[in-house]
């Protein structure tokens, strides 16, 4: 099928990281992503470290959104809804007790610190069995091997080896992720009795098409330039799947099969980590060509 039958499908931004995000008609892609994207993060108080959900399943149950007309330094406020409903603006003096008593430990609200405060982003719980805590994070059985990391590009596999983010961002590697609908579909003949959702992979951008196609359609893009709307996009590299993918949020249930058969079937891949080589405005609806 023909890449000119792709176009966009949603555009997505997460105003916390690890939080439940919203759905956008349009934006500017910049070198640094969508804007505002991942904006704010939790901090856990007990090891001084940003986090997300790999460490703290609970923030997925909670949603945000920003706050028009605030000023917190580098982003605007947002107002959180935590998992029992109630509303909490991070300009509250009560944001920090009202999040660690929904997500049950001692946590802290932040917003995007300048990238020069190395110590704000650096990872500061690193144990003795670094494999350990990445076999746990990528929810693997004893059996089952690691991710391939050769495909990392060198500065941002080493950035990530001392920090929680690369420093500026709270991003897990690179500022866009998109996925395909033919991905999930992938996915789905996979795991027959899986509640596959968009949200479960939180892409900023999801591709439909026209021709309900099944397969890893975006892996074969690597390496070459994604043409959206007035923006260009460099397609660097498949993106590995952690527990993240399995954890209940909302109404979706807690559900291992997921990341079993990604790592059985997809190397534990699924949609792809791109970087914004030229800004421009994209929209839904936004045919894609690749070059």
């Amino acid at each position: 099928m023909s890449t000119s039958q792709y176009a966009i499908k949603e555009i997505w931004r997460y105003p916390v990281k690890s939080m439940q995000g919203e759905r956008l008609a349009n934006t500017v892609l910049t070198p640094g992503g969508v804007p505002l994207d991942r904006g704010w993060a939790v901090r856990d108080e007990a090891t001084q470290t940003i986090v997300g959900a790999k460490k703290i399943a609970g923030l997925l149950n909670c949603s945000a959104t920003y706050i028009e007309g605030t000023n917190a330094g580098t982003v605007p406020h947002v107002e959180i809804t935590l998992s029992d409903g109630t509303s909490v603006r991070s300009d509250q003096e009560t944001i920090h007790e009202q999040l660690s008593n929904d997500l049950g430990q001692h946590v802290t609200l932040w917003p995007l610190q300048p990238a020069s405060d190395a110590d704000h982003y650096r990872t500061k719980n690193a144990t003795d069995n670094p494999e350990a805590d990445l076999r746990e994070s990528f929810a693997l059985e004893p059996h089952e091997p690691l991710p391939d990391f050769s495909a990392w590009p060198p500065e941002v596999l080493s950035e990530l080896m001392e920090f929680a983010s690369p420093r500026g961002t709270y991003f897990d590697a690179f500022p866009l992720d998109i996925l395909t609908e033919a991905s999930l579909r992938h996915l789905q003949s996979l795991t027959p009795d899986a509640q596959l959702d968009v949200r479960r992979f939180r892409p900023n951008i999801l591709l439909g098409d026209s021709e309900n196609s099944v397969g890893l359609s975006e892996t074969a893009w690597t390496g070459k330039t994604l043409n959206l709307g007035q923006a260009r996009i460099d397609a660097v590299m498949a993106c590995p799947r952690c527990i993240m993918t399995t954890r209940a949020q909302q109404e979706l249930p807690r559900d291992a099969s997921i990341i079993r058969a990604l790592v059985a079937h997809t190397k534990q891949n699924l949609s792809i980590y791109c970087n914004v080589a030229k800004a421009g405005q994209i929209a839904v609806g936004d045919v894609l060509k690749v070059t």
